[in-house]
């Protein structure tokens, strides 16, 4: 048997279409037109068979499943040595043994594949996802309608993946923009911030030359003040004297003579 890729999800064995997978045959044209058609979108009602003589009744509930399957899971095709095989899911129904097989399969490959327990993991999303379909392909053998209604909420759970994954790029983005502008108005902010040191240290500088040249101003008053003191004092001593002189020769005038 031609290996495949490994999946969770049950396929049937494989079936040789062509011999080249350059040059098709028209048979395998007819058949792919006709799953084609017969293939349902996901929430479209159940074709109706054509009028005339019906089918057996297990044989088109059959059919009908096989269809909805197709719809859910379609057919994957593969080329070995020139030939292409395709490999439809199986339509057979599930035990609980499947079940836990399915279930250790998915631990073992969870641990093959060294998946991480916690966080974002591209792989345990994918395993999850196979063990999802193949849950859905179990319960749509059961009832159709109940698989369709997993098909939407798988969508819908894909979808929301989706959006939250176009969001975080996004994110990222953004994030990514405003470090490229911050490292680049970075330049500026330490050309800005040189310039406002300078200007600092020549204020600093300015402010030291002010100081020295007020100390300078004040010492020269003050020596300026002592010598206008000491002149102020050695002109009152010398009034004071003269004073003194003219006051004894005016007694000495006014006094009467001696007999």
């Amino acid at each position: 048997m031609i290996s495949t890729s490994q999946t969770l999800v049950k396929y049937d064995n494989p079936v040789l279409i062509s011999k080249s997978t350059d040059k098709k045959s028209s048979r395998v044209r007819s058949k792919r037109s006709t799953a084609k058609a017969g293939v349902l979108a996901p929430g479209a009602p159940v074709p109706q068979p054509p009028r005339g003589k019906l089918p057996p009744v297990d044989k088109k509930a059959s059919q009908q499943t096989e269809d909805i399957l197709n719809a859910i899971i379609p057919p994957r095709e593969y080329s070995d040595k020139g030939q292409l095989w395709v490999q439809q899911v199986s339509a057979g129904p599930a035990t609980r043994l499947d079940v836990l097989n399915l279930q250790e399969q998915l631990d073992s490959k969870l641990q093959q594949r060294q998946a991480r327990e916690t966080g974002i993991c591209p792989v345990r999303r994918e395993l999850y996802a196979q063990v999802f379909d193949e849950l859905i392909r179990q319960v749509t053998v059961e009832c159709g309608e109940r698989g369709l209604l997993l098909l939407r909420i798988r969508d819908e759970i894909r979808m929301t993946l989706s959006a939250y994954q176009t969001l975080y790029e996004s994110s990222i983005a953004f994030g990514m923009r405003k470090a490229l502008q911050a490292e680049a108005g970075k330049g500026d902010m330490v050309n800005e911030i040189d310039g406002l040191k300078q200007e600092n240290a020549d204020l600093q500088s300015e402010v030291q030359k002010l100081k020295a040249k007020c100390e300078e101003i004040e010492q020269r008053e003050k020596e300026r003040r002592a010598t206008e003191q000491r002149k102020h004092e050695e002109e009152l001593q010398f009034l004071k004297r003269t004073n003194q002189q003219l006051k004894t020769q005016l007694e000495s005038i006014l006094a009467p003579p001696k007999k």
